[in-house]
């Protein structure tokens, strides 16, 4: 049975539970004749009688139990389409066609279920290759940008026959930062792909020494005030410590790049309970520009910066939202109606 289509085995179920049921009200029929035979006739009348309802009720067997083959197979079909639209669905669907859904109406049975489970699958699908494209497109933008301004300045500098030796050192200083921002990049978007990963490595990281390392390691900003503040001793995170150290360091360069001339940065840990767990909690606030409070789910989307004018690969919150999902923590993002960001990680501790 195992080995027949699933249409066979549903047709072969209906037919042995109607042909058994079947039989079982035929078999007490012929009981109850049999008996009721037995004490109004005498045997020699009654037996052949009885023979010959043996043979009809055999008959009237076999012909219930043709018919039950026949509307069982009728209704294994009807029970089974529901099925094969989701496989047709399925067999249409592609990358590009990937705007398929079944939305099957009909009761809240487990065939429902199948194709509503279907359709948030495709859901699913469709949202994370779009993401995937998006981001294909803005890294091909973002490495491009680099490239074509070093193809412009050696170019320029090429075709200039009496080009002074000024010139060709400035040449050469414009390709060594282009270089550097590639490498940036590049940097970035393996930290980015190692994020989404997951975590390897587990071992305590102390989130305040991460934030003093980053404040340390931060752009030189004389006009900034940055300072770090432990609201409880012994913050510390479980999870790999390079990835946390550049979460912090992220947090901290993106509040030093995007603010204002005299801002401030200020950094907070702390550790606490919720919802039964401990977690360890890195706080970052600057002050800058304003950002729109709908915009705010976008400014952790790769390459996303909003208009906001800084340097910077725009991966650096990207970055942080990876690495913190991948320790099984969460990342809460809020924009002051003053400005700049107030960014808190939540850690297991």
């Amino acid at each position: 049975m195992t080995r027949l289509p699933l249409r066979a085995r549903l047709t072969a179920l209906y037919a042995t539970l109607f042909a058994g049921t079947t039989a079982v009200v035929l078999a007490v029929a012929y009981g109850v004749l049999s008996r009721h035979l037995h004490r109004t006739l005498p045997d020699p009348v009654a037996d052949p009688i009885l023979d010959r309802v043996v043979l009809q009720l055999v008959l009237v067997l076999l012909g219930t139990t043709l018919l039950a083959v026949v509307l069982g197979w009728v209704a294994a079909r009807r029970a089974l389409r529901p099925i094969e639209d989701v496989t047709a669905a399925a067999r249409r669907v592609s990358d590009d066609r990937l705007d398929e859904r079944l939305a099957l109406d009909g009761p809240h049975d487990e065939v429902r279920e199948l194709a509503d489970t279907f359709d948030a699958m495709l859901d699913r699908l469709a949202e994370g290759i779009g993401a995937q494209r998006r981001f294909v497109a803005n890294a091909s933008h973002e490495l491009r940008t680099p490239l074509t301004a070093i193809r412009t300045e050696v170019d320029v500098t090429l075709t200039d026959p009496d080009a002074s030796r000024e010139e060709l050192r400035a040449m050469g200083e414009s390709v060594l930062a282009g270089a550097d921002e590639l490498d940036d990049l590049l940097e970035a978007l393996l930290v980015l792909a190692r994020s989404q990963r997951g975590v390897a490595r587990h071992g305590p990281v102390d989130l305040t020494d991460a934030a003093r390392r980053a404040v340390a390691d931060a752009p030189a900003c004389p006009s900034l005030t940055i300072s770090v503040h432990p609201r409880t001793d012994g913050v510390v995170a479980r999870g790999d410590a390079a990835l946390l150290r550049r979460v912090a360091a992220n947090l901290v360069d993106n509040a030093v790049r995007y603010n204002a001339d005299g801002g401030l940065v200020r950094i907070e840990t702390a550790r606490g309970r919720h919802e039964g767990r401990d977690w360890a909690t890195l706080r970052v606030v600057n002050t800058g520009p304003r950002v729109p409070p709908e915009d705010v789910a976008r400014i952790s989307e790769p390459f996303e910066r909003l208009g906001r004018h800084g340097s910077g690969s725009g991966l650096g919150l990207s970055i942080v939202r990876a690495a913190v999902e991948a320790h099984g923590g969460t990342t809460r993002i809020e924009a002051p109606a003053t400005g700049g960001l107030d960014v808190t990680v939540s850690l297991p501790a």
